[in-house]
């Protein structure tokens, strides 16, 4: 069975202020990059810009994803898709911005994830 997900980001003021004032502060590494989590266990997701992407998960755990490759239009639109035939993403899984615009959503640049790094909880602000 080919499972689907679509994520799209509601535009916040941290992550929009996070694009306009430089690069997003480094997250605390609380543990060793992993390959894989489960579909199941995604909350949200948040794009920071366009070669990292936070991943919130059932029980409060964080990860964030450093692409290998910078994904053209990923932190403005901040918005993607992806498709696996597993119950998991992985790092060798392809997302694809889905831009959004007049005339409905359309597909955007298709790029590579990198492995999910365990991160300390964002501070408030």
């Amino acid at each position: 069975m080919r499972l689907m997900a679509i994520a799209l980001m509601a535009m916040v003021a941290s992550a929009a202020g996070a694009r306009t004032k430089g690069p997003p502060v480094p997250p605390t590494v609380i543990g060793s990059p992993i390959d894989c989590v489960q579909l199941h266990s995604i909350r949200q997701t948040n794009v920071i810009d366009d070669s990292n992407i936070d991943f919130v998960m059932n029980g409060n755990k964080f990860y964030r994803n450093t692409l290998p490759n910078s994904c053209p239009g990923l932190g403005f639109e901040q918005a993607f898709s992806y498709q696996t035939s597993m119950s998991q993403l992985c790092s060798v899984d392809i997302i694809t911005v889905v831009r959004n615009g007049g005339g409905g959503p359309r597909i955007g640049a298709s790029c590579g994830l990198g492995k999910f790094t365990p991160i300390a909880p964002p501070a408030k602000k």
